[in-house]
């Protein structure tokens, strides 16, 4: 898809990103669709018999109020007792699971949405509330936009390692992952461009774990890994290996490469840290180091 010129007027729309369909089937007509990213995250949206218009005007069943969003923007029905989302030509496209609905596809439980920056999940079926709450639950430790642990996650199992650490004499090791220049990215592709990068950057890291290795998104273009039983050597030796990986992958948006690369910083438990937050200080002044070295680069 070309760029298009962006605009701020409230009958036009300024240019962004992409997703995909696939094909469900509800076993019934009572279904919902929860905030998993964007603004009101946790927010729930019945979707029964009547059609539901998402978009950034306020007469929308669903409005939401970004500039990437079109007045109306797409249209979920229920049609020969499937729900099918319908893109309403908006401006940058609606999708599903990361494809574009080109003009139209069936939703299916647990499909994402994605309007603008918004993504939605789609749940259906006769335990529909059990379901919410369960997603509600999971929305408490998760990253909406990449799906992986979020901070408040990252943080209880760093202190469970780190109380473990201390219990039986056992090292671990923390790596912090910066993307460099980010802000040249949603600069030059806009923030539907980035959150596509990160969505990308997120895949790659859970590519390379252990089985107990934990990851998370701790910040906005950063991520951090907790690799139990690894000393520094072994963690850094496995951090030059992502980063090799990621220099070498191709990141693309809309079918433009994008240029990626980032600074790694990785820290061992020391028996003589107080606390968590000595060793993500540490790993972040590694990591800092890296950047004013050139960026691009592991340090430990």
């Amino acid at each position: 898809m070309p760029f298009k010129d962006q605009t701020t007027s409230a009958s036009q729309t300024v240019l962004t990103e992409a997703g995909a369909a696939r094909a469900p089937r509800p076993s019934n007509h009572n279904g919902c669709l929860i905030v998993i990213y964007g603004h009101q995250i946790g927010r729930r949206v019945q979707v029964g018999t009547e059609p539901l218009t998402i978009g950034r005007s306020p007469n929308c069943e669903i409005p939401v109020d970004q500039e990437s969003v079109s007045r109306r923007h797409c249209r979920i029905q229920l049609e020969d007792g499937e729900f099918l989302v319908r893109d309403l030509d908006s401006t940058n496209g609606t999708y599903v699971n990361d494809a574009p609905v080109d003009p139209q596809g069936r939703l299916r439980h647990g499909d994402q949405l994605m309007v603008g920056r918004t993504i939605l999940k789609f749940i259906v079926g006769d335990d529909v509330e059990v379901q919410y709450h369960e997603e509600i639950y999971r929305l408490m430790t998760t990253d909406g936009l990449t799906q992986l642990n979020n901070r408040r996650y990252f943080d209880d199992m760093l202190d469970r390692e780190v109380a473990r650490a201390k219990r039986y004499k056992r090292t671990f090791s923390l790596m912090v992952f910066d993307l460099d220049h980010f802000k040249r990215v949603n600069d030059r592709f806009g923030h539907l461009g980035g959150d596509a990068v990160l969505r990308q950057l997120g895949a790659i890291l859970l590519g390379r774990l252990r089985v107990n290795d934990v990851l998370a998104r701790i910040g906005g273009e950063e991520f951090a890994l907790i690799t139990p039983e690894v000393g520094l050597d072994g963690a850094t030796e496995l951090a030059s290996k992502i980063h090799r990986l990621i220099g070498d992958t191709r990141f693309e948006f809309e079918g433009s490469a994008v240029k990626v690369t980032v600074s790694v910083g990785v820290a061992e438990w020391q028996h003589e840290y107080e606390d968590a937050g000595d060793l993500l200080k540490t790993a972040d002044d590694k990591m800092y180091a890296a950047k004013r070295a050139g960026r691009n680069r592991v340090c430990s």
